[in-house]
């Protein structure tokens, strides 16, 4: 990042400008790399006290724009990571070229004069370790997004072939589910409610697969909470036809049916990362 242009570069190409709210929030995050900017803190440098503007709309604009250029995401950040109702933080390291980066660092902030000074933002090791047990970008290889938009339909397939052959065999269902009686009509009404959720659900992620929509990767993310305990529980389906499979089959299935939404995330991750245009630098 120049700061005196307030320019973004990717392997030495040039990015759209930022608009100056937007480079000005993102030269204050990086004054202080893996510290907390408040709001508060934005809004006083940023947005003086007799200007009457919507200062949050003003900042989440501001902020989107920012992750836009970046390739970042507001789920899984490798660059700003948001603290809710706090601020947000730069937890990439920084490098600071110029030829006075010493002696500025540790004597002033960087302003947006400064005409001298680059900014360099990079992924470390260390940055690219998920705080969760789900993979991110970085764990994943690097694979076609043909391939995986494929396997990724498949799995919608499985799923919707699932609700349906379920509600057209409504009547044996019932019949299975009825050498559990405490529970079957529970489980019934369960199954049936899931099965007309799930099949809009996967109808959309079919077509964005085929039509091979941009923001599938980020609408699914979206859609994980909701989906993952849906895809947990039609694991179980199996069960459902253990007199004609087998019990051990049926567990093996179901056992492969709970990893499937884990599996769904992943190809995703991979198809996006393999689609963004700075993969060969920084390995999103």
């Amino acid at each position: 990042m120049d700061e005196a242009t307030g320019e973004l570069c990717r392997d030495g190409r040039t990015q759209p400008r930022l608009r100056e709210q937007a480079a000005r929030i993102l030269l204050m995050l990086l004054e202080r790399p893996r510290e907390l900017v408040r709001r508060e803190e934005l809004r006083e440098r940023l947005w003086s006290a007799d200007t009457f503007v919507d200062f949050d709309h003003g900042l989440n604009t501001a902020i989107n724009q920012l992750r836009s250029a970046l390739g970042d995401d507001s789920a899984n950040p490798r660059f700003i990571q948001t603290l809710p109702r706090k601020g947000y933080r730069f937890i990439a390291p920084v490098e600071i070229s110029s030829a006075t980066a010493s002696a500025r660092s540790s004597a002033k902030p960087l302003e947006l004069s400064t005409a001298s000074a680059i900014v360099n933002a990079s992924v470390s090791p260390v940055s690219k370790t998920s705080s969760t047990l789900l993979a991110n970008a970085y764990d994943l290889p690097d694979v076609s997004s043909r391939l995986t938009l494929t396997l990724f339909f498949l799995i919608q397939l499985i799923y919707l072939t699932f609700y349906v052959l379920s509600l057209a065999r409504l009547p044996e269902v019932r019949a299975v589910l009825g050498e559990t009686e405490r529970y079957s009509r529970l489980i019934f009404v369960a199954l049936i409610v899931t099965a007309a959720a799930g099949i809009p659900t996967r109808l959309y992620l079919l077509t964005a697969a085929i039509f091979k929509y941009r923001g599938l990767g980020a609408n699914f993310r979206k859609l994980f909470p909701f989906l993952l305990p849906l895809d947990e529980v039609w694991a179980l389906a199996p069960f459902l036809a253990a007199q004609q499979l087998g019990l051990g089959l049926a567990l093996a299935v179901t056992a492969a049916l709970l990893y499937l939404p884990f599996a769904q995330r992943s190809l995703l991750l991979m198809r996006d990362k393999s689609r963004t245009p700075t993969n060969a630098s920084l390995r999103f």
